[in-house]
């Protein structure tokens, strides 16, 4: 199977409160959350503004959103939190045992990076059992599962870094090079846009770059 390539373009740069390094990222639809070490922190995109921090320990890797609820990895935990005060209401067992980068759900499942291990574990939402393991040829940094689109963030040094596309076995049908030193979290919008963590605090929107 042949992969396509695309150039991709960052379309807006934040740094929402300092230089501190962002870990896993998700989009409620109006807000971006995202992860660093013991906090979720809600931003505004719109107002440009972060509107709700909530302490969570050990918040160091990925986070998604299910529509109601907030899922965080936390060492070797997947902590399930209520956006509106950050009450964690349910614990799973994180499937890395502390080694797992991204997240997303989709369908009832979690989509779990493990970063060195080259690995996408696709989990019960519900149980934290593993259904299903994919492999990768990158370190795995981000995830986002979309429309039944399963994407993955991959960093490599003295290299663009890049958003893929996975088929359902694995491989690679697609890849976005984006010009950035690095990506952590990731998050696909509906309109095809993507949300990503990068260094020194950065929070990116990056989309396929138009064709002259």
């Amino acid at each position: 199977m042949s992969t396509t390539v695309h150039a991709a373009e960052v379309v807006r740069e934040y740094v929402p409160l300092d230089e501190g390094r962002i870990h896993g990222v998700t989009f409620d639809g109006k807000l971006v959350w995202f992860a660093r070490d013991d906090e979720i922190v809600a931003f505004d995109p719109e107002k440009e503004q972060v509107v709700r921090r909530h302490p969570v320990p050990a918040a160091d890797a990925g986070t998604a959103f299910d529509g109601e609820h907030i899922y965080q990895l936390a060492r070797h935990e997947i902590l399930v939190i209520q956006p509106a005060d950050g009450r964690i209401v349910r614990r799973l067992p994180a499937p890395g045992k502390g080694q797992d980068s991204g997240m997303a759900w989709a369908d009832g499942h979690l989509w779990i990076g493990q970063c060195y291990g080259a690995k996408i574990h696709k989990v019960d939402a519900k149980t934290g059992e593993i259904v299903k393991t994919l492999t990768s040829d990158r370190f795995v940094t981000g995830v986002s599962c979309v429309d039944g689109a399963l994407w993955h963030g991959a960093s490599v040094d003295g290299k663009p870094s890049e958003l893929r596309r996975l088929a359902s076995d694995g491989s690679v049908e697609e890849v976005l090079s984006v010009p950035v030193e690095s990506i952590a979290g990731v998050e696909r919008t509906r309109d095809g846009d993507f949300w990503c963590a990068g260094e020194r605090g950065r929070l990116r929107l990056v989309r396929r770059k138009k064709s002259a």
